[in-house]
């Protein structure tokens, strides 16, 4: 039971991080604040990928 609690607390991360990853990508061409959304797109998605960290960790060091 808490097994899959935990897997589908993951799975809805992993969902909600990439929607916001995606609007925020679409923000690019269309108006918003891509800059502001992206970011926490990939906060929520560096809770459970190392890819997402490091691609976090880059954007941070930019600013």
């Amino acid at each position: 039971m808490i097994r899959t609690f935990q897997q589908a607390k993951r799975i809805i991360k992993i969902i909600i991080g990439f929607t916001i990853l995606i609007i925020g990508l679409a923000m690019i061409v269309l108006p918003g604040p891509a800059i502001l959304v992206i970011p926490v797109g990939l906060a929520i998605l560096a809770t459970e990928f190392i890819w997402a960290r490091k691609l976090l960790e880059k954007v941070k060091n930019k600013k």
